[in-house]
């Protein structure tokens, strides 16, 4: 029982650092993907069997032989409801800048790469760019901004679509889509390979995205690196589960994630003399403890893009390509306040609802009652500035009230004179 009571609290401290983070989720957004649809399961595996099988042919002496690097368009996708959530584009330049310093190794704290691991270190001859040019080849910087009434995500994709109050996708074929929001406790996930292709790409919370000082976890933009480390076919180093496989011969078993930020040999799965590799871009250590990808999967990473491969698409992608159409299409504005607004209060004829933060009320009944309670008029929204009749109602205090499909209610009261 003693022994039973330790081995308890032992659990419970290695779990602690975890919860105290913001995690990745790719692992349990694809057991849900894959739960809910089957039918993909055949040509995710097919993903993975070519993976398999085309980087166990690519050898160093090929990766040597590798002439030019691969270049992938992205398009970044901010999606806010604050002003705080509504990034900066010098934090989108400095988060493409970290990306490609970590895919390329050429970040300065690869000094830090333990001696035993560096000949396994690889420069990945990966690089990222903002598209110039969007699926209808007008210009772009690359990043588009969409106000949503949404105040906060979770990680099933509905990010992912205008219907939603998200973002559609670009066409994924030809760009790397990485949508910003407010993920809550998740800081970020990656699609399925061979998944849906109009959910395909990253999704990172904006307080993970880019330098953040105030965070000590995720503060160097390294979740990017960890995530579209997924997109391009790696997995965490445990294989998600005990002693698990990653299928990389170079990376080696581990229990499971390391946290915060270890030092020394740290030996599990009778994985010595070295140890696990911890400094890996695919385990959980914090953003400063984290600086390398390894040979094995630089090739896996790399298969993807061969003939035949789910990722080949790219090098054909017009996104960096010079704009035929030079005008850019037009930003969306934000609302004018976060919240309903009737106007003019009182009023004697007509008052206005302004809906514009929330096309969401469209559709929805809204109903009038004056101040016994009764009911005296219904109204369906048709628009986000909408107009209510009002003359043929007796002078008093009277109250709106509505509620949208999320739970959200409206109650409002307005004075008839």
């Amino acid at each position: 029982m003693k022994t039973g009571i330790i081995l308890f609290f032992l659990l419970l401290l290695s779990i602690q650092p975890i919860a105290a983070q913001k995690i990745c989720n790719t692992y349990s957004y694809s057991q849900s993907i894959l739960t809910h649809q089957p039918q993909i399961r055949e040509k995710v595996l097919a993903v993975e069997n070519f993976m398999a099988n085309h980087a166990g042919r690519f050898t160093q002496e090929q990766q040597k032989m590798q002439s030019g690097i691969i270049t992938i368009p992205v398009v970044v996708h901010v999606i806010y409801h604050t002003q705080e959530e509504k990034i900066s584009e010098a934090k989108v330049y400095e988060q493409i800048k970290k990306l490609n310093e970590c895919f390329r190794r050429q970040n300065a704290d690869t000094v830090k790469t333990p001696d035993r691991f560096k000949p396994l270190a690889a420069d990945c001859e990966i690089e990222f760019k903002l598209a110039i040019s969007d699926s209808r080849r007008r210009g772009t910087d690359g990043i588009t901004y969409h106000y949503t009434p949404i105040r906060e995500w979770e990680a099933n994709d509905e990010m992912k679509f205008a219907t939603s109050m998200g973002v559609d996708a670009w066409d994924t074929k030809s760009y790397l889509n990485i949508w910003v929001c407010n993920l809550g406790s998740v800081a970020g996930y990656s699609s399925v390979l061979g998944g849906p292709e109009n959910v395909d790409g990253v999704v990172i919370d904006y307080t993970a995205f880019g330098k953040n000082p105030n965070s000590g976890i995720t503060n160097l933009g390294k979740t990017a690196v960890h995530e579209i480390g997924h997109w391009l076919g790696l997995k965490h180093l445990w294989g998600d589960e005990h002693c698990g496989d990653d299928g990389i011969d170079d990376t080696p078993r581990q229990a499971g994630y390391n946290v915060g930020c270890p030092s020394g040999i740290r030996i599990s799965c009778n994985n010595g003399p070295n140890g696990d590799m911890y400094m890996n871009y695919m385990d959980f250590t914090n953003d400063a403890c984290m600086n390398m990808f390894t040979q094995g999967q630089k090739a896996r990473m790399l298969s993807l893009f061969e003939s035949g491969g789910i990722r080949q698409s790219l090098l054909l992608s017009k996104g960096l390509d010079k704009p035929l159409i030079a005008e850019s299409p037009a930003p969306d504005n934000d609302p004018k306040w976060l919240e309903v607004k009737i106007f003019p209060n009182p009023a004697s004829s007509t008052i206005t609802i302004d809906l514009s933060y929330d096309i969401r009320w469209i559709g929805k009944n809204i109903k009038i009652f004056n101040i016994q309670g009764q009911l005296v008029k219904n109204v369906i929204v048709s628009s986000r500035i909408q107009e209510i009749d009002i003359s043929h109602l007796q002078p008093g205090m009277y109250f709106l009230a509505a509620k949208k499909d999320d739970g959200e209610s409206m109650r409002q009261r307005f004075i008839k004179l």
